[in-house]
């Protein structure tokens, strides 16, 4: 165990690691001469340039260094690299939950931000070993020296403690190696206590089962051993364990300390959960490994397959992809006009674009994704009580006595430098302002109370750009309150869209329904018929927009004569065009849905 090292790497969006990460692969020989992001192997991941699933690699880094405290020789490095952008915030706190220590890495070109702020605080928070990084320094624009002030600042280290590296030339790569090895401690734990391993990953492999990746804190696993998992119950022999290098290795055993993979032939993807404790069947431990916290999805939308008949493969293949991304939630719910589907939860915009390409790529899911919304509790005039998810479940207008939205706890820690605009658009989407309070230096702490509903679509997003990734925002579920909310529906020719129908505050409604129909008909495709795109309140219409029809010039061969001969074609084409109306339907875009959330 003194030889083992279980580190992570954490980063704001775009500071190297990953890069970093390919140059620790080649210095210890892991791997040999890269071709572009190793660890990142999803095309998604590869064609945006952005981490989305952390990934675990053991590398083994001879450590030759003349030092009182550790001795010369092999050492087995487990290293996680982890996505930087907010929205994937959850994958970070797993890897940590399985590391001793992290290395903080910071551009040289542009100093500390938002995201190494809050990844950093949930490694100090798990009592990890921090080791800061300064990468790109090889790059013309960089500023080590004000970058390592910042640092100090940050977590008050000693200027000698902060390494100097760069990604992409391979500079300070053997430093960055033995301070791992130097100052993140070896695992603790008891080699003959009974199994206790945490899961921190799970894949789905369509021949070999879900492969569930996990670091044992206590005890041994070997091939062969019959397991339980300790929340959910389930029993299964380990057919196969073994060590992740840039390919799975099989071994005998696993001790504590080591992070590896077992595969146990598990078909069902509600078997394993992430953050569940593999035990022995003989000898339990006696209690699960604590501090796993529960998701909170930021954002619900509904996601529907195109072909009615793909429903089942559709649950199938959320099952999949929540082993791999257990940040997304999902239950089944049904539409009048994209019939069955499920009501998902993402952590936000990007996550739920995400997750829909990963399902079109992965498991060739066409999916049409709704107006993201949250659920709300209606009251009718007998006093009965309703909750309704989306808004084409809402009972007629007449027998509703008042509805209730929910509403949240919020709170935000932001730089005080940007009070003013976060004020403004918690104001804005009607929240109220609790209390404010100065934690240190330059950092300010706002409770703010806040509708649910108004806060799904874009705010995280708002919030990011206006505190340039500075503010954190954190919330609880706050209750339900008594709220005047106007149902808006969006009709095209006179039909009404569920999917595109929003609850919404009586004071917006109008302008959004404006809106609405402005953005729809830019993005409807002309038909062969006028198309009247119309947003209304009830019964009452509140804006409309025409959508012209592609004509065919029929006037064309009439050059002199008579104006009647002119008229005699119009007239001929206008029955067609109404006849065409009547039978004709109008396909609303993929893209139409989700223009919507960025209406602005």
């Amino acid at each position: 165990m003194k030889h083992i090292r279980n580190f992570c790497i954490i980063a704001h969006i775009d500071h190297g690691k990953s890069t970093l990460a390919d140059r620790l692969l080649e210095y210890t020989k892991t791997i040999e001469v890269t071709q572009g992001q190793m660890l990142d192997d999803m095309d998604l991941e590869q064609e945006r340039g952005i981490t989305i699933k952390s990934h675990a690699i053991q590398m083994e880094y001879g450590y030759e260094n003349e030092h009182p405290d550790f001795e010369k020789g092999q050492y087995v490095l487990n290293l996680i690299d982890t996505p930087g952008h907010v929205d994937f915030s959850y994958e970070v706190s797993r890897s940590i939950a399985a590391c001793e220590g992290a290395l903080l890495v910071v551009d040289a070109t542009q100093g500390v931000q938002a995201q190494t702020i809050s990844n950093l605080y949930m490694a100090i928070e798990q009592d990890l070993e921090i080791i800061p990084v300064i990468n790109k320094i090889d790059m013309p624009s960089a500023m080590p020296d004000e970058v390592e002030d910042e640092i100090i600042e940050l977590i008050g280290c000693k200027r000698e403690d902060i390494l100097r590296a760069s990604g992409k030339t391979g500079e300070g790569v053997k430093d960055v190696l033995d301070a791992v090895v130097e100052r993140v401690p070896a695992p603790e734990g008891d080699k003959d206590a009974p199994l206790q391993a945490l899961i921190f990953d799970s894949v789905f492999n369509s021949f070999r089962g879900i492969i569930a990746y996990f670091k044992i804190e206590n005890g041994s696993i070997k091939k062969g051993d019959k397991v339980k998992f300790f929340n959910t119950g389930m029993e299964y022999v380990a057919d196969e364990v073994g060590v992740l290098k840039m390919n799975m290795m099989p071994k005998k055993q696993l001790s504590t300390g080591e992070v590896g993979y077992i595969i146990s032939g598990i078909k069902n993807a509600k078997e394993v959960q992430v953050g569940d404790t593999i035990t022995h069947i003989d000898n339990p431990c006696s209690k699960a490994i604590s501090g796993f916290q529960e998701v909170k999805s930021m954002v619900f939308a509904g996601v529907y397959p195109i072909d009615p008949s793909d429903y089942e493969n559709l649950r199938a293949s959320l099952e999949k992809l929540q082993l791999n991304d257990a940040s997304l939630t999902f239950m089944p719910e049904s539409s009048v006009a994209l019939g069955f589907g499920f009501r998902c939860g993402f952590l936000g915009l990007l996550h739920m674009e995400i997750v829909q390409e990963r399902l079109d790529r992965e498991f060739n899911m066409d999916v049409i994704t709704t107006v993201p919304n949250v659920s709300y509790m209606v009251y009718d005039k007998h006093g009965e009580q309703k909750e309704v998810h989306n808004p084409s479940g809402l009972p007629d207008l007449m027998s509703i006595d008042h509805i209730e939205e929910p509403y949240i706890y919020a709170t935000i820690i932001t730089d005080t430098a940007y009070i003013g605009p976060i004020m403004t658009l918690c104001l804005d989407k009607r929240g109220e302002l609790i209390k404010q309070e100065y934690i240190s230096g330059n950092r300010v702490e706002i409770h703010f109370h806040l509708p649910l509903g108004e806060i799904v679509i874009d705010f995280y997003d708002k919030l990011k750009s206006i505190s340039k990734g500075y503010a954190s925002f954190d919330y609880h579920i706050d209750g339900f309150r008594h709220s005047k909310l106007a149902k808006l529906d969006i009709l095209l020719n006179g039909e009404s869209v569920d999917a595109l129908s929003a609850l919404t505050h009586v004071d917006n409604a109008v302008g959004l329904g404006r809106r609405m129909c402005e953005k729809l008909k830019e993005l409807i495709p002309r038909q062969q018929f006028d198309i009247a795109i119309q947003a209304a309140i009830g019964a009452k219409i509140v804006a409309r927009e025409t959508i012209k029809c592609v004509r065919k010039d029929v006037t064309a061969k009439c050059y002199g004569g008579d104006v009647s001969r002119k008229r005699k074609l119009l007239e001929k084409q206008k029955k067609g065009k109404k006849r065409m109306k009547q039978i004709g339907n109008v396909e609303v875009p993929q893209k139409a849905f989700l223009a919507v959330l960025k209406l602005d």
